[in-house]
């Protein structure tokens, strides 16, 4: 796996930026910024430390699919990882086998650091080179988003 890095300057508080970013007073607000990846994501669980989390959506033919993953630490307004352990399809949890190895392990982690007002995002994630470009193009749309409703 490759180690991806993306920022984005915020003008809002981290603690906003934090509650914005992960849905917590509205999971609403989770679901804008996220369409940049999937116009139906969403997640099922809580960003507790070491809780299950589902990162789902759905795809054209409106199966249900995403990511299963493990809150591996959640420092509010300051730093969230996510572990990724598992793929969902449909109503299957799917743990080992050759398109989970590639991913096991994986790590997605939101960084947030507040000065004088304006929070700084930083995303480092893990990724199999086959999402690279994706990611380079998608993550900067999302980070986008998340600022616009994060300054709202």
């Amino acid at each position: 796996m490759k180690k991806i890095l993306f920022k984005k300057d915020i003008n809002a508080p981290a603690a906003k930026v934090y509650t914005t970013m992960l849905g917590l007073d509205n999971i609403e607000t989770y679901n804008q910024w996220t369409a940049a990846f999937n116009p139906t994501s969403t997640y099922e669980g809580t960003w507790e430390k070491g809780s299950k989390m589902l990162f789902v959506g759905t795809d054209e033919n409106g199966k249900k699919g995403g990511m299963i993953s493990e809150i591996a630490e959640n420092i509010p307004n300051q730093f969230i990882s996510i572990r990724h352990y598992g793929i969902l399809d449909g109503d299957n949890e799917i743990t080992e086998g050759p398109n989970v190895e590639q991913w096991a392990g994986g790590l997605e982690n939101y960084a947030f650091s507040e000065n004088n007002g304006i929070t700084t995002v930083t995303i480092e994630t893990d990724t199999i080179e086959d999402y690279q470009d994706y990611f380079n193009t998608t993550w900067p749309k999302a980070l986008d988003k998340l600022k616009a409703i994060s300054e709202e």
